[in-house]
């Protein structure tokens, strides 16, 4: 692999931003939108254990319903992708034996021989959920893997919008997850931005680095 320079990882963060008002009429490529959700696919989680699903939203009309659920936000119709961020609720063992399982597959071991680390995490798990922190944990992961799609949309010069301000219990009702063990964190439309979106040229505001970033 050959490493991006320094400037091309600043200047795409630098060019990106929440965009509030997307082209509708530009679509992102086939073969870039496989490589983003493939992005997903790697993010890295506690213990590996991918306590999550990413729901592509392609229908329009499921679309236009979630505009209410998001407070008029209209990015959600006009982007060109919607991912709906989705946190696997109350994770228990059935979810850990099917890690197991593809663990095995994929490295070409047994679920025998991994029955130690297996315990390790059934422990971990155990304890979050007893001590009633369990899905806030694993919510925190979900969002490592939001943090990752969006620095690989911007690397790849795609736009995004990371929306929180959306009503989670409706957006699971449209999107069916009602019951399904999994229920909405947040969205993230994902384009092109529009030309007249003003805020595509205002500075960004962060505190300087000497406030946030600290050597000990």
């Amino acid at each position: 692999m050959t490493p991006i320079t320094t400037s091309q990882l600043t200047d795409a963060l630098q060019w990106r931003y929440a965009v509030k008002k997307f082209d509708a009429a530009k679509k992102i490529p086939a073969a870039t939108w496989a490589t983003l959700e493939e992005s997903l696919v790697l993010a890295p989680s506690s213990f590996g254990v991918q306590p999550w699903k990413f729901i592509v939203v392609d229908n329009t009309e499921l679309r236009s319903k979630l505009v209410a659920a998001s407070w008029g936000q209209t990015q959600v119709v006009e982007a060109s992708h919607l991912v709906i961020f989705a946190l696997k609720q109350d994770v228990g063992e059935e979810h850990i034996d099917r890690y197991m399982a593809r663990t095995a597959e994929v490295r070409g071991t047994t679920v025998e021989a991994m029955a130690p680390f297996k315990k390790v995490i059934m422990g971990s798990f155990a304890g979050a959920r007893a001590k009633g922190f369990l899905d806030t944990w694993q919510s925190r992961q979900v969002y490592i893997a939001l943090g990752q799609f969006m620095t690989a949309a911007a690397l790849l010069g795609i736009d995004t919008c990371p929306m929180e301000g959306i009503e989670p219990s409706k957006y699971d009702e449209i999107l069916g997850l009602t019951g399904s063990g999994y229920t909405t964190l947040c969205a993230c439309p994902t384009g092109y931005r529009s030309a007249d979106d003003k805020y595509a040229t205002t500075p960004k505001v962060r505190f300087p680095l000497g406030e946030v970033v600290t050597h000990l």
